[in-house]
């Protein structure tokens, strides 16, 4: 079953027109990201980034905007495991308001040691988390 997350579109996310200036939805796909690191991989930024030295970098990111989001909507976030490598994840995120489809974005993070910048393998405890699953 994909993580699902809500966001309020706000002020700060919007260009004069008041809809979503398109670098603000890659803001918000981080945070679902990391909303999803912490509720279902049980291993939040600070724990991974701080405490453990490691981090998840994004390695490549596309993305396709389907229709603008206004300033005051509520945006529904899906994300779905589609691949999971020794070291990388391809993530598929989803964003809807209402039936509508936003955006959809696929992107890979891998796993990586702080200090030296390489990729590590996944943790056990981290991997038995992702399900892979198509949306």
């Amino acid at each position: 079953m994909a993580f699902t997350t809500q966001r309020k579109v706000r002020f700060q996310h919007c260009d004069p027109a008041g809809i979503v200036f398109y670098p603000r939805y890659f803001e918000m796909i981080n945070s679902v990201v990391e909303d999803w690191f912490e509720e279902i991989v049980q291993s939040d930024f600070n724990q991974l980034h701080v405490e453990s030295g490691t981090g998840v970098p994004t390695a490549a990111i596309d993305t396709q905007f389907h229709a603008p989001s206004r300033l005051g909507e509520r945006l529904t976030f899906e994300l779905a495991v589609q691949t999971v490598g020794r070291s990388s994840l391809t993530l598929q995120i989803t964003a809807y308001c209402g039936e509508q489809k936003r955006l959809t974005s696929n992107s890979t993070l891998v796993y990586v040691d702080l200090n030296s910048g390489k990729p590590m393998p996944w943790t056990e405890a981290m991997r038995q988390h992702f399900i892979v699953e198509n949306l």
